[in-house]
């Protein structure tokens, strides 16, 4: 990139005229410590500031956004989803162990499940927890979140319900 070598100002005896400050236009080149010639096609990447490279941004995860992400067809689709899915583990239901399992997941700005991870458990039954995760893998793209009119990645928790009939 073409760039112009910084000149202190030097002072005079003389009054300088004044001139209006000159307009900044796309051909004014940058300003820098020391002066190089360029074919104005070069592509620059920024770097961290620590002269390490290029910046990288990591994706905001959103909590709370003024359009949640939802399961398609809603959550009564949501809810039918899972009854037909969730296959009870089978030393659990032996051992009569239930209770809820709270699973923590993103859902993408493209509506992808990603990041699925156990928040709280049921105490003796880990398999609960398996095969919630399990079926919430198995879930299909959610519609997503979306923050200041466009799609957001956004964190969610879902309860998810065992117990023995």
């Amino acid at each position: 990139m073409e760039t112009v070598k910084f000149v202190p100002p030097v002072v005079v005896d003389k009054p300088v005229e004044d001139e209006p400050p000159p307009v900044q236009t796309e051909e004014t080149p940058q300003i820098s410590t020391e002066t190089h010639e360029g074919t104005g096609d070069e592509i620059v990447i920024p770097d961290d500031g620590k002269g390490k490279g290029p910046v990288e941004t990591k994706e905001e995860v959103f909590t709370v956004v003024e359009q949640m992400p939802t399961f398609p067809g809603g959550d009564e689709a949501l809810y039918k989803f899972l009854q037909k899915n969730i296959q009870y583990p089978q030393f659990e239901r032996e051992n009569a162990i239930s209770g809820k399992v709270w699973i923590d997941f993103t859902v993408g700005k493209d509506g992808t499940i990603t990041d699925i991870n156990e928040k709280k458990g049921v105490s003796g039954g880990p398999g609960l927890t398996k095969e919630a995760i399990r079926v919430i893998k198995s879930m299909p793209p959610w519609k997503a979140g979306r923050q200041n009119g466009r799609d957001v990645s956004v964190h969610m928790t879902l309860p998810i319900k065992f117990s023995v009939n």
